[in-house]
């Protein structure tokens, strides 16, 4: 009897019900980080500063539900703003499977739970501060969310 392949294998995002592209985040929370833009080149940089709803401690939002009333500019990742997946970081599903890339071996759909994201240095735990407490953000500009691999 062969092997069933992972449905992040067997499908494109095209296909995928809500449960299983939902279950591609990682939970590790980059996509919550305050990004700046250089006016002059375009260039995005991510800082190290957390949306005010992300529990830094999970790496989860404290109000998933109602993200969108509570923070207007909250980016939904929907197949619909593919074209805007360049600003996710290198290690996000969403944006690695659109590229055709595999998931990276500390995935938690890989692993069974997201313990090992955290050990390798994947999530933002331990490494952000809130946005209610940051200042400028240009003072806050980090390079560890390209990361895809420790």
């Amino acid at each position: 009897m062969s092997k069933r392949q992972p449905f992040w294998e067997a499908k494109s995002l095209a296909q995928m019900n809500e449960q299983e592209w939902e279950s591609l985040c990682d939970g590790c929370g980059k996509c919550c980080l305050n990004k700046v833009i250089d006016d002059e080149t375009e260039e995005l940089f991510f800082t190290n500063v957390a949306c005010q709803l992300l529990d830094t401690k999970s790496c989860q939002c404290s109000d998933y539900s109602n993200r969108f009333n509570k923070v207007p500019d909250c980016f939904k990742v929907t197949l619909d703003n593919r074209d805007s997946f360049g600003w996710l970081p290198a290690s996000c599903a969403y944006r690695l499977l659109d590229e055709g890339k595999t998931l990276p071996s500390w995935h938690p759909l890989l692993v069974g739970n997201s313990t090992k994201m955290h050990q390798v240095g994947q999530s933002v735990r331990g490494k952000v501060i809130s946005e209610n407490d940051a200042g400028d953000l240009e003072d806050h500009v980090v390079y560890w969310p390209l990361n895809l691999e420790p």
